[in-house]
This record gives structure tokens, C-alpha cells and sequence, in this order.
């Protein structure tokens, strides 16, 4: 069965020329005109991956990322933005998108993108991995398989993108990772430098496993080289 991408995207040239490349490259495609449509449908028809748009009429494509993340929706989203600054393509990520483009683009540049969005959140694991095994560090166990974090046996929310940073990180403890290394390591693709992604990722993993994310107990940043997951010490 193909998978199912919503589009929400106002420029109607746009949206068919994303849907048209999708279904050659074997989507399903669903097409919203409006950010409150979008939402709707996203909450509705369970998509597989999200292409939205920032700059839309009756909701825009802030309010409809923040509005699924707070419905714990964990969906990908790829946002797009015209605009090309970076305080938008921050502020998507910040808000939980998964990945960002910025206009004008090529179509087969997004039909990649959400190909490989897509490899990373649907990841399972072969028959030979021990699939009830769990990655533990401290009072944090992260089920890779199933997708799932319990902190102090208390499950927590994350985004595809921010459980797959947090997963490596786990998998690397104790080692000093670059930025950029993690840029090609997780997002898989050239950013052309633009580490802030990372920042932004590992401030939300800070957020939500930290006890306080000013100081952290897990995640260390290493000055002028990156940054370093490690095991809290027991006091």
C-alpha cells in the first residue's frame, strides 16, 4: 500500500507539481489549500509524512506544526518557506519539524527528502537484532524498535528527528561528536554547514530528559568541538 504524504500548500502550481512527482514516485497524495484544512486532514487521514508550507491563509504553517506537536502527533514534517532566512527555518525546527526546504526548490530534491525522512522513521530493526532490549543509561531506558523513551519509568514524547539524535548519541556515550558529524550522521544529507540544527535538537532533547536543561546531567557540550552524551553520576 503506497504511503500517504498530506501537502498543505496554498500555490495551487506548487501543490500539483509536488503531488504530480510523488505519485511517479509511488505516493498516495493528499492536497490542502489552507492551514486549517491541513490540520484537520492531518489529524484525520494519519499521513505518513507532512509536506507544509509556512506562509498559509486561516492558519499558518507555525500554528499548525505547534498545534500537532502539542496533540502529540509525532508525524514528520517538512517545511517549506519562501522567505529563506534562517529565523524561519529555526523557528520550524524549534517547533518540531523534522526537516525544512526553502523556495524555489526542485521537486525531485523533495521527493529525496522524503524518501530519506521516511527510511530514518520507519526504521526496523532486522531479525537478528534483540528486538525487547532496551538502551539504558541512569533513570533513562530508550526502546529503539518501538520507538519509545521512559525516564524515571515515565514515558516521554519526542519527534522522529529527536529520537533518532538521541538514540546515537546513546549508542556513541562517553565519545565527543561534532556538529558536523552529527549533521551526517542523522540528517544524512548536506546542510551546507548550517549546525544550528543540531543546536536546536539537542536543546529540545535537553528540555524533555534533563532534570535542568541549563545544566545538564546527560547532554555535555564540549566548547569549540561539540557535544558528548554521557551517564549521570549517582551522588
Amino acid at each position: 500500500m503506497p504511503k500517504k504524504i498530506l501537502i498543505i500548500e496554498d500555490e495551487h502550481s506548487i501543490a500539483t507539481l509536488l503531488s504530480y512527482n510523488l505519485v511517479q514516485a509511488g505516493f498516495e497524495t493528499i492536497i490542502a489549500n489552507d492551514g486549517k484544512q491541513g490540520y484537520d486532514l492531518a489529524l484525520s487521514e494519519n499521513p505518513s509524512l507532512i509536506v507544509l508550507d509556512l506562509m498559509l491563509p486561516s492558519m499558518d504553517g507555525v500554528e499548525v506544526c505547534k498545534s500537532l506537536r502539542q496533540q502529540k502527533i509525532n508525524t514528520p514534517i517538512i517545511m517549506l518557506t519562501a522567505k529563506g532566512d534562517e529565523f524561519d527555518k529555526v523557528l520550524g525546527l524549534e517547533l518540531g519539524a523534522d526537516d525544512y526546504m526553502t523556495k524555489p526548490f526542485s521537486p525531485r530534491e523533495v521527493v529525496a527528502r522524503i524518501k530519506a525522512v521516511l527510511r530514518r522513521a520507519n526504521n526496523v530493526p532486522t531479525p537478528q537484532q534483540d528486538s525487547s532490549a532496551p538502551i539504558s543509561l541512569g533513570k533513562l531506558d530508550v526502546y529503539p524498535d518501538r520507538f519509545e523513551v521512559f525516564l524515571n519509568k515515565e514515558q516521554l514524547e519526542f519527534t522522529p528527528k529527536e529520537f533518532e539524535l538521541l538514540v546515537y548519541l546513546m549508542e556513541n556515550k562517553n565519545r565527543v561528536l561534532t556538529r558536523d558529524q552529527l549533521l551526517s550522521a542523522v540528517w544524512k544529507y548536506d546542510f551546507a554547514g548550517d549546525t544550528r540544527i543540531v543546536d536546536v535538537h539537542i536543546s529540545h532533547l535537553r528540555d524533555k530528559i534533563e532534570e535542568n536543561s541549563r545544566k545538564p546531567t546527560f547532554i555535555k557540550t564540549i566548547r569549540g568541538l561539540g557535544y558528548k552524551f554521557e551517564e549521570p553520576k549517582s551522588s
